[in-house]
């Protein structure tokens, strides 16, 4: 298949596309606005979720608590800050304050983005029910022939565009939402983890500086 074949089915996807996005009514807008809100949060949540970097094996980052120097990237910061405090007690602290500050926000934006995935099928059906007031519009109002047949074909194709759109947006979008969640889950097993180690490594060097 060469590349003028590839253009011309581009260039026929596109016009059907069209066709189909303007069949679907005004309701597609709004449908189109909450995919977009949708997925961008879910593409800002996973890169939020990938900078912190806490799929480090267990062994490194042990290895880093021992020895703060060797510590590298995101955990490795939290590492240096939680070990730098002269008691065990500040430790508990800084992981308190890190809850706070970065366990917040994807709950925040978590939460927000369950919002929406509920929203897209509820848009959908809107645009399911104004498609099928113009349906019996035009059943009311026509006179029979083709016009009146083409408002009911055009009100019949606008409640089933969008009930599909919204579900298309809505599945994938509920997918997105539970592995982000598993992933947010995991993260704050891992600090919860890192916590535990890194108290109870101040806790043992405090006891050795108290017997010498």
């Amino acid at each position: 298949m060469d590349t003028q074949q590839l253009y011309e089915q581009g260039q026929e996807l596109w016009t059907r596309a069209v066709a189909i996005w303007v069949a679907g009514g005004w309701g597609m807008a709004a449908i189109a606005f909450n995919a977009m809100v949708t997925f961008g949060l879910a593409t800002r949540v996973a890169l939020n979720l990938m900078s912190k970097g806490f799929g480090v094996r267990e062994s490194t980052w042990r290895s880093w608590v021992e020895d703060p120097s060797k510590a590298r990237g995101h955990v490795g910061s939290i590492i240096t800050r939680a070990m730098s405090q002269p008691d065990y007690t500040l430790t508990a602290q800084v992981f308190e304050g890190l809850r706070a500050t970065e366990s917040a926000p994807f709950v925040r934006d978590l939460r927000v983005l369950k919002v929406t995935v509920g929203t897209a099928p509820l848009l959908g059906l809107f645009g399911t029910v104004t498609g099928m007031l113009a349906t019996f519009s035009a059943l009311a109002t026509g006179s029979g022939g083709e016009k009146t047949m083409a408002q009911i074909a055009q009100g019949i194709s606008e409640a089933l565009i969008t009930t599909e759109t919204g579900l298309i947006v809505a599945l994938p979008g509920l997918f997105v939402h539970y592995l982000l969640a598993r992933s947010h889950e995991r993260y704050k097993a891992f600090l919860a983890r890192l916590e535990t180690v890194c108290n109870q490594t101040q806790w043992r060097r405090a006891q050795a500086r108290r017997a010498a």
